[in-house]
């Protein structure tokens, strides 16, 4: 998981202090459980903080890294931004992450090449790929991944057709 190669994504910020003791509060923005657990390294931009515990708290997690022992170090690191390496999960291999989603070529089963997915946007009835082109692609017509950066779409009629 300390690969270079892999990449960093953003996982939450730190909202604010929380006691006396150096504890802050964080919100997620991630659905990968285990991104809090004691000993894991996250990344920001003014170097590496250590997890020594995190218990959810209503909407957010408390958490005491290593060296924040008081609450003025605490109120220093209002507003940081927590990173991590991208993460796999061993119980899917075949899943796709949106890192790994955002900048792919999207191609229709023709081969035919629609653009760069620029985004991910959260839909209820399926989630859209944004391509650069502006189409929105819902993510159940997607029928391939090479793995080389290319997603392989089945599409109904029309629905990439330019406007």
């Amino acid at each position: 998981m300390n690969d270079e190669a892999t990449p960093l994504l953003e996982i939450g910020r730190i909202d604010r202090s929380h006691g006396l003791r150096g504890e802050v509060l964080v919100s997620l923005i991630t659905n990968v459980e285990g991104r809090l657990v004691p000993g894991l390294e996250l990344i920001t931009d003014d170097g590496m903080l250590v997890v020594v515990r995190a218990q959810p708290h209503q909407h957010r997690w408390i958490v005491q890294f290593d060296g924040v022992s008081s609450r003025e170090v605490a109120d220093a690191l209002r507003g940081t931004v927590l990173r991590a390496r991208a993460a796999d999960d061993p119980a899917d291999p075949d899943a796709l992450w949106a890192h790994q989603v955002v900048g792919a070529e999207v191609v229709d089963v023709e081969g035919t090449s629609h653009g760069v997915v620029v985004s991910l946007i959260g839909n209820p009835a399926s989630d859209l790929l944004e391509l650069e082109s502006g189409a929105l692609v819902p993510l159940t017509f997607i029928t391939g991944w090479d793995g080389e950066r290319r997603l392989v779409v089945d599409p109904p009629a029309g629905l990439l057709d330019e406007a």
